[in-house]
């Protein structure tokens, strides 16, 4: 094991995070860049996590700029397991290394649907947008055709009907496949959730296509806890009336 290895480890396990991100980048100051991603093949990806989930594209790290596709996909599968994880978090984490290049974005994210658990995480990437995903995924275009302040039940129908139209596009093949872009890559260009989604279903359509299974699924299990919580709220009244008149009994 490389002393620097070794060294980054404990600054990390001692919360010195930043300190361990300077040893990292001292390697890459006297020895080059290319010694730095060598050095980043023998550090621990959860170590590698702790030094990318404490800078992003608002703190620039020479390790965010030189770690590969496949160091980055083995250490982002795990953020997970952090307990103050946010979407919005993860989103800034992944944007500062798979948009720090126009052209690098395409192999980080296949990177990331190619190794196990990825397709869960890009599917936590877009957990504040399901929405417009759904939207993206069967019309080419991000802005829903519903209005944002509408009746939860008139959202609820208009998810069901979303859902519909992705189970029948999968259930016959390549309706993500066979379609044309509806915005170029350059309207959508926000090193954002937005470019990401471009990204997957143009160029990456069998990834985009498992990270909608994935939301698809977590829409339906959500739009089933809703509605047994109606079903509950509703049924509460009676139930309580009938207990009070057995009492009475």
């Amino acid at each position: 094991m490389h002393p620097v290895v070794l060294k980054s480890s404990q600054l990390i396990l001692a919360g010195d995070i930043v300190g361990a991100e300077n040893a990292l980048a001292t390697i890459a100051d006297e020895q080059g860049d290319h010694a730095l991603v060598s050095i980043l093949d023998e550090l621990q990806p959860k170590d590698l996590l702790a030094v990318m989930r404490e800078f992003d594209s608002s703190r620039e790290s020479v390790v965010n700029m030189l770690v590969t596709p496949e160091q980055f996909a083995r250490s982002i599968v795990l953020e997970k397991k952090y307990g103050d994880r946010t979407s919005e978090r993860l989103r800034a984490m992944m944007n500062a290394v798979i948009h720090r290049d126009y052209h690098a974005a395409h192999e980080y994210l296949e990177a990331i649907a190619d190794i196990e658990g990825g397709s869960e995480t890009l599917a936590d990437y877009f957990a504040d947008h399901y929405d417009e995903v759904f939207c993206f995924a069967t019309s080419g275009s991000f802005a829903p055709q519903i209005n944002p302040d509408s009746d939860p039940k008139i959202h609820t129908t208009w998810l069901m009907e979303k859902i519909e139209e992705i189970d029948h596009g999968l259930a016959f093949g390549n309706f993500i496949e066979d379609s044309r872009p509806v915005l170029s890559r350059s309207e959508v260009a926000d090193g954002d959730w937005m470019e990401t989604a471009w990204v997957l279903r143009y160029e990456l359509t069998d990834a985009f296509e498992e990270v909608m299974i994935t939301l698809r699924d977590r829409a339906q299990k959500m739009l089933e806890l809703a509605e047994m919580a109606l079903i509950s709220e509703a049924l509460g009244p009676v139930d309580a009336a009938g207990d009070e008149e057995e009492s009475a009994i």
